[in-house]
């Protein structure tokens, strides 16, 4: 089955068409979910609702648009929304509370976000990324991920470019330590 015919068997209610498009795409979706998910149950959810308002909108889908990037788009907005809901959405909306807020900490020694990467493995990252409080992992995944401008991150999550940017930083601190910390307990293992 074709991707147009199984766009036209889901907007009839076929069952056939609507698995096809589902296992299709679940696999990069899951993993998408995953980065904005503080687990792996948390991100099936994710995948799920977001199935749901892929085939509630599909009828919105333009034939000239990629189906991967619509259903991308939906799922992350899919995600944005269930944390919302989930009431994890911690970012302030002012830049005053963010100034007015304790700066993160200095990292004792200064670290590359390359040279973390590059020491980590997928696995370590990922489960870094899932440690991020709600707020960072929301701005980190949109604009690092995603490649979403600050603009753009503000429109979708009501906050201010600036509170995007600090919120941006912020996360890529604790993500440092979140990598640092994950690393330590693995060596510590591995020699213990």
């Amino acid at each position: 089955m074709n991707e147009a015919d199984i766009i036209k068997g889901c907007l009839k209610g076929s069952r056939e068409s609507q698995k096809a498009l589902y296992e299709h795409f679940y696999g990069a979706m899951y993993g998408l979910c995953l980065r904005y998910a503080k687990n792996a149950a948390e991100a099936k959810e994710m995948v799920h609702e977001g199935f749901l308002n892929v085939f509630n909108d599909l009828k919105n889908h333009k034939p000239n648009e990629p189906l991967d990037a619509w259903v991308k788009n939906i799922m992350i907005h899919s995600a944005i929304d269930y944390l919302r809901k989930n009431k994890e959405n911690m970012i302030v909306s002012t830049v005053h509370a963010n100034k007015v807020a304790a700066p993160a900490p200095k990292p004792a020694e200064p670290i590359t976000e390359e040279q973390l990467l590059a020491a980590a493995d997928k696995e370590t990252i990922l489960k870094a990324v899932q440690e991020l409080a709600p707020a960072y992992r929301k701005v980190y995944n949109l604009n690092l991920i995603e490649g979403f401008p600050h603009k753009k991150i503000a429109e979708i999550l009501n906050i201010s470019e600036e509170t995007s940017e600090i919120t941006l930083d912020k996360a890529k601190f604790y993500l440092q330590q979140n990598i640092k910390q994950l690393i330590t307990k693995s060596d510590g293992k591995q020699n213990g």
